[in-house]
């Protein structure tokens, strides 16, 4: 491909060398650099790629991209200057893999908290309308039943024009992806079409990188810059009602959800059981009964996001019933893992104060004995992160009869300090807790303690099967742990 090609409608400098020499590759990793590949050089949060030109340029790229002064005589290769590298990043990615996303049908889903159901859900409607369709998001990426995992929510923006051009090649129609504030600030989504963007909800998380919650909204809200057709808003939410004005401007359509009648997609009639909940469902085309088999409010809402977005693609309200109603489960988001006539254990992703709340909320009218909480918080250090420490020690005071006090996935902090933080919250609040660093025998300590009747509900980790030590991810499976402990309990129990 020629490099002029590759540049189409970047704003760049040509320092030195050819701008239409042929080029075989993208990376901005020199360990993936390959002959006759352009190297982009990231100033990253840790490591800065112009480190790494000479190491490139020896693996054999002929075109380096930089947005730092680096000196040029001696390299035998095509320089460029841009402002950003990470804006060039997303724009090269697009024009070397044909600018894919021109081919799909783009749903991006920002928010805090319901981006993976509601992923789930659409995907669903989509299967039971006859479409195709791949998602990109928490859980991994999913192109024609392979599921893969992602290192990030949202992939740096060449892996994921990668992605966008694979599921082109492969005919999948319509692209479901959940769209972090991370990407957004990092440009990984940049000069990719949306068609249609949604937004769940904005609690604090995240602001070790935005710094507030201001910025935090600000991130998520250039979603629905990129949207052409529909932006679909959550009008419960206080950001959202803000957001909703201020996408009435845009070219886009705005369609608001929400459990009151105020909103174009909303609930009415609902009843709730401990396993599903039950309700009238109100869109523009009509009404319909619908059965979410996941329980409480948050599952509600995330069900009308996808029925909203059903309704705006034309999609039969029967047939965005039947979806839905087809998703039974989704890994690690109130996942019972294991059940007998004593105890439930449950796992869940709730890894903010907000969604710990409220799965602790929803379990609370169904348990006849105690909840036992095992939970830890991975949080940025200083300040934002003792709030948030502070934060979900109350919430787990408030609402657990029971709080086992744990590592979530530590990485370079010391998780003793961090379950002291959380403990002395907790203990400023009354709760009843106890601390237990190793994860394991943390779960492990919960499934002793539980009586008759009691609800164990591990949080924080969700469906995912490693936890991060220092820089060591280990494989960890919290509903083999619970499994392989009950099956140990139940062995001894018999001798």
């Amino acid at each position: 491909m020629l490099l002029s090609s590759v540049l189409q409608d970047l704003s760049y400098h040509l320092m030195q060398g050819d701008p239409n020499a042929e080029v075989s590759a993208v990376a901005f990793d020199s360990r993936e650099v390959v002959s006759g590949a352009i190297f982009v050089a990231i100033s990253g949060f840790t490591v800065d790629g112009h480190q790494f030109i000479s190491t490139a340029i020896s693996l054999g790229a002929s075109v380096i991209v930089v947005e730092k002064d680096i000196e040029t005589p001696d390299l035998p290769v095509t320089v460029i200057r841009v402002e950003d590298t990470r804006d060039a990043l997303a724009r090269i990615s697009s024009n070397f893999y044909g600018r894919p996303t021109e081919h799909l049908n783009m749903v991006g889903i920002t928010g805090t908290n319901g981006k993976t159901s509601i992923t789930y859900f659409i995907k669903s409607i989509l299967d039971h309308a006859g479409k195709s369709a791949g998602i990109i998001g928490t859980i991994g990426t999913l192109i024609g039943g392979e599921l893969r995992k992602n290192k990030n929510t949202t992939p740096e923006a060449l892996y994921l024009q990668q992605i966008f051009a694979e599921m082109v090649e492969k005919n999948v129609e319509t692209c479901v992806m959940e769209v972090s504030s991370h990407a957004l600030s990092l440009k990984r989504v940049g000069y990719s079409r949306f068609h249609t963007g949604i937004f769940t909800n904005l609690t604090p998380d995240h602001l070790e990188l935005h710094g507030s919650m201001e910025e935090y909204f600000e991130a998520k809200s250039q979603l629905f810059q990129l949207t052409s057709h529909y932006n679909i808003i959550n009008a419960d939410d206080p950001y959202g009602a803000r957001l909703l004005d201020q996408v009435q401007s845009l070219t886009a359509k705005a369609v608001s959800y929400g459990m009151e009648q105020t909103a174009d997609v909303y609930a009415a009639d609902i009843r709730y059981r401990i396993d599903s909940t039950r309700f009238t469902a109100h869109t523009p085309a009509g009404s319909v009964e619908l059965e979410v088999r996941l329980p409480g409010d948050i599952y509600v809402l995330n069900s009308l996001a996808a029925l909203a977005w059903a309704y705006c693609s034309g999609i039969p309200l029967e047939t965005a019933k039947e979806g839905i109603q087809a998703v039974e489960g989704i890994k690690g988001r109130m996942e019972v893992v294991y059940r007998d006539e004593h105890n439930t254990v449950i796992v869940d992703f709730a890894h903010t104060e907000d969604s710990l709340e409220k799965v602790l909320h929803t379990l609370r009218p169904y348990t006849k004995g105690r909840i036992i909480l095992v939970f830890g918080v991975y949080a940025a250090p200083g300040e934002l992160g003792l709030d948030k420490r502070r934060s979900m020690g109350q919430v787990a005071a408030r609402h657990a009869d029971l709080s086992v006090i744990t590592s979530d996935n530590p990485k370079d902090q010391d998780p003793d300090a961090i379950i002291s933080d959380i403990a002395a919250s907790m203990k400023e609040h009354n709760g009843a807790f106890k601390t237990i660093v190793d994860r394991k025998e943390a779960i492990e300590y919960a499934l002793t303690a539980a009586q008759k009747d009691d609800i164990v509900l591990i949080t924080g980790k969700g469906h995912e099967t490693t936890q991060i030590i220092g820089n060591t991810e280990i494989p960890f499976h919290e509903g083999e742990i619970v499994r392989n402990f009950k099956k140990r309990q139940l062995l001894n129990h018999g001798k």
